[in-house]
């Protein structure tokens, strides 16, 4: 494995320096494979001055993509794992943009939130997934209200599972496109069609699939 401090993809700098980034996740900036389905529709659907809320930031890739893409003071982003906002920040500066970063979690109806905090920071997960992790106590903005001050075009969305609570919610406003990353192998299959029903009764239908991420664009309102 090579020892580059950084790496970017799609013109995307991120650090990938030792001891700052896990051992596997450092593979998959190398392999150039670090969020790459949600970063190939991302760039297929995304247009300059289109709003996006993201729930699940990582280290902030996706962001700083979606910033590129749509423009500065378009993008707000939510990570719930604390321990992510140094590297966030730092992967922020390097590419001297300023995607707003909130450190909160995103719940259906607001409050705290029990997070369970992995050293495999990409399995960090609302859900008990039965692995090592520390379970902490994270505040949380109400979707509803999210929603209603931002206002997004597009939504992005990875939170290993806890899209499942997420999607009870009954408006998604002025929502036209929806990046999502399924997580049937922590919730299961049925659960995820539950998902993918409500959101076709609402008028989104699936332009395309990529392993577990798929696009959903709304073409009518219910």
């Amino acid at each position: 494995m090579t020892n580059a401090p950084t790496v970017t993809i799609s013109g995307v700098r991120l650090v990938s320096e030792q001891g700052k980034v896990p051992v596997m996740l450092r593979n998959h900036l190398y392999r150039e494979v670090y969020e790459d389905t949600e970063r190939n529709l991302l760039l297929r659907v995304l247009k300059p001055g289109m709003r996006v809320l993201e729930i699940g930031a990582g280290m902030g890739f996706i962001s700083l993509l979606a910033t590129k893409l749509s423009g500065e003071g378009n993008v707000v982003s939510y990570e719930a794992n604390p321990v992510l906002e140094p590297l966030i920040r730092e992967n922020y500066a390097l590419n001297a943009l300023a995607p707003q970063l909130r450190m909160k979690a995103v719940t259906l109806n607001g409050g705290p939130l029990s997070f369970f905090q992995s050293d495999n920071i990409i399995s960090s997960s609302s859900h008990d997934r039965n692995m090592e992790a520390r379970k902490i106590t994270v505040e949380s903005d109400a979707f509803a209200n999210v929603l209603d001050e931002i206002n997004p075009d597009v939504l992005v969305i990875d939170v290993e599972g806890a899209e499942v609570e997420l999607f009870q919610i009954a408006d998604l406003r002025n929502v036209r496109h929806i990046i999502i990353e399924l997580h049937p192998h922590i919730v299961g299959e049925d659960k995820i069609n539950q998902i993918i029903a409500g959101l076709e009764s609402d008028g989104f239908v699936i332009r395309e699939r990529d392993r577990k991420t798929y696009h959903f664009e709304r073409t009518l309102r219910s």
